[in-house]
């Protein structure tokens, strides 16, 4: 009765801010539900599967010493990892062994005060 625990990746992105313009897609609601479509896709053609949106808080610089909490809009996607090929020095049946992933590039140009942009893991990029 015991099951094999299964390992997954995620990919936490940022959800669409504006519609797309379209023909056919007339009002706010119909751009945007194509944006969220056209991004549900593109994640799908790369083989992660829609989990959820979560709107979590976000402590920003506010002036030279204050601070202030804005709300940002995630969508979170997972993909199984494949048991068939671990990375080098990973058992499969070590389901409590827990790696970090890197989820974007480390050379992006970011804006000060700004969150980097997310890009898709790197799963043989560990935290150190």
């Amino acid at each position: 009765m015991g099951q094999a625990s299964q390992r997954h990746e995620f990919k936490v992105i940022p959800a669409p801010r504006r519609g797309e313009k379209a023909r056919g897609a007339k009002t706010t609601e119909e751009r945007f539900a194509l944006a969220l479509t056209e991004t549900l896709n593109a994640m799908a053609a790369e083989g992660w599967e829609y989990l959820r949106a979560e709107t979590l808080p976000v402590d920003e610089r506010s002036g030279l010493t204050g601070t202030k909490t804005s709300f940002q809009n995630m969508l979170v996607f997972s993909r199984s990892l494949e048991a068939a090929t671990p990375r080098a020095g990973l058992v499969a049946e070590e389901p409590a062994l827990i790696t970090a992933r890197r989820i974007g590039p480390a050379d992006a140009a970011v804006a000060p005060g700004a969150a980097p942009p997310l890009g898709p893991a790197k799963p043989d990029v560990a935290a150190e």
